[in-house]
């Protein structure tokens, strides 16, 4: 049995981004998996103030819900990040996120899945949201491997998602986890 975290960064209830991912929890659970499902907009997670204070501290002095998340990071066998794209990249709440991971990052030491959601019919256009979550999951986080990535895109309404071969994908890709 695995712990796996997802980190959904979707500000949307039921959004795609959302949808996509507890697909992806569905299978996980279904192997057996213990799942921890976190949505960022749930959270109190304030922006890094690049002091470094963590380092020294072994946590960040701010007090707010990333100390707990890290935590769970580090405990993690496999995590997934989801996010919506906005504007060609990953949406603000993920990358706030992301730099709050600072404290713990070389502790790290997970599977690591991306998925990243878009209205744009154009999966090359996609991309570079991608190529961004990696700058933390392969260039930061040592030891671990990245063992899938779904780029959905043409998934404009809330719930297009659901009709996409992605979803699929999505649950094997838990249930593989």
């Amino acid at each position: 049995m695995k712990n796996i975290v997802i980190i959904n960064s979707s500000p949307r209830k039921d959004g795609n981004t959302e949808i996509l991912a507890k697909s992806f929890a569905d299978g996980a659970l279904e192997a057996g998996n213990n799942v921890e499902f976190i949505n960022l907009r749930e959270k109190n997670i304030n922006y890094c103030r690049g002091c470094y204070a963590c380092t020294q501290l072994g946590k960040c002095f701010q007090g707010d819900d990333m100390n707990d998340i890290v935590k769970k990071l580090v405990k993690a066998d496999v995590i997934l990040f989801a996010t919506p794209v906005y504007f060609y990249t990953m949406n603000g709440q993920m990358k706030v996120f992301i730099d709050r991971c600072v404290q713990k990052y070389t502790k790290i030491h997970a599977d690591i899945y991306l998925f990243v959601c878009a209205a744009d019919t154009e999966k090359d256009n996609l991309k570079l949201a991608v190529e961004s979550l990696r700058g933390l999951t392969r260039d930061c986080f040592e030891n671990c491997v990245e063992k899938g990535c779904i780029i959905a895109s043409g998934v404009t309404d809330m719930g297009d998602v659901s009709n996409k071969e992605v979803m699929t994908e999505a649950f094997y890709m838990g249930k593989n986890a």
